[in-house]
């Protein structure tokens, strides 16, 4: 059972999780693979992104090969679609990072694979008073709020909703124009994976 948010946005009731759970196992995989915190590059900047997923064929399996991926965006007045980033087989990732098998992210995945099937799952965190392009993606994202605040707000097209760390699944449809922000002064943890398809 889904409850619609708004046009854009669903929340899923079949499943919730423990949000002290989830922010312990985040401090866990800190301590296996820090956030990188790279600087910007090029005037963009980076969201930390850590795999918990890979394909076999990766040389690194916590970065699930380009953590970004193919999406589209209008950078310009033009308001011309530009397209960038080289597209990715998200199906191809189906392999869980078993350095976290003993963290609450194993039970988290395959939770969720029992009802979507998934791309890549990421752990992301998003800086404090940062915001990301206006731009769509070329599938819907599952998101799940781990640490939040008040400014932090996603914008699909016209809409605004603040995705609160209560434990459920959020699915977004990132296939519209969208972005996200985070205008207060704490970061922003989400686990976010491609949605393929449901079960």
């Amino acid at each position: 059972m889904n409850t619609h948010i708004n046009q854009y946005i669903e929340r899923f009731e079949n499943v919730c999780f423990d949000v002290a759970e989830l922010n312990k196992a985040v401090d866990d995989l800190i301590k296996i693979r820090p956030f990188e915190n790279k600087p910007p590059k090029d005037g963009l900047l980076y969201s930390n992104a850590i795999c918990l997923n890979y394909d076999e064929k990766e040389l690194d399996e916590w970065f699930g090969g380009n953590v970004r991926g193919k999406y589209w965006t209008k950078p310009d007045s033009s308001f011309e679609e530009m397209e960038r980033e080289p597209y990715i087989d998200e199906s191809r990732y189906t392999l869980f990072n078993e350095k976290l098998n003993d963290t609450y992210f194993k039970y988290v995945y395959e939770k969720i694979n029992e009802f979507f099937e998934i791309g890549r799952c990421r752990v992301i965190k998003m800086p404090q008073r940062t915001t990301l392009s206006w731009h769509r993606d070329p599938e819907k994202r599952l998101h799940i709020a781990i640490k939040t605040n008040h400014g932090a707000r996603m914008f699909i097209e016209h809409t605004g909703y603040h995705i609160p760390a209560d434990g459920n699944i959020y699915v977004t449809d990132n296939t519209k124009y969208h972005t996200a922000i985070n205008g207060g002064e704490e970061d922003r943890i989400h686990l976010v994976a491609t949605v393929l398809g449901t079960k």
